[in-house]
Order: C-alpha cells, then structure tokens, then sequence
C-alpha cells in the first residue's frame, strides 16, 4: 500500500517555506486584496522545478521567485 502526503497549499513546493498566497489562506467574511503572486512574473524554468505532484497545488514562495530573477 503506497502512502501519498498531503499537500499543503500554504508552503512552497521548492522550499517548503510558506509562500504567503492569499489564495491559499482560510477565507475569512472579508473580500482581500489579490495575492502578490497575482503580479509576478514565474519564468518557465523556475515552474519546471516544481515536482510533478507538487503542480498545480501550491504557490511558489516570494523568496523562490525572487531567487529566480536572481539568477536570470
């Protein structure tokens, strides 16, 4: 029997960090603001670390994105 983790949406999958999406965070009664993720820019190299049962499950975290542009 194969055991399959949970994936937190709140933590960076390249990191595990939080990530800080308020898209992720419990929705409280109150409209918010659009999440910061919602103004990058995740270059496709950056996505393509994410592993394959991370995608589409959890945002990448400031400090990765940041990292990225970094390093380009």
């Amino acid at each position: 029997m194969s055991h399959v983790a949970a994936v937190d949406p709140c933590l960076c999958p390249l990191c595990g960090q939080p990530n800080q999406c308020a898209m992720a965070q419990p929705q409280s009664g109150e409209a918010k603001a659009p999440c910061w993720c919602t103004r990058e820019q995740f270059s496709a190299t950056l996505l393509q670390q994410v592993p394959e049962p991370l995608k589409d499950k959890a945002c990448i975290c400031r400090a990765c994105v940041q990292a990225s542009h970094a390093r380009a």
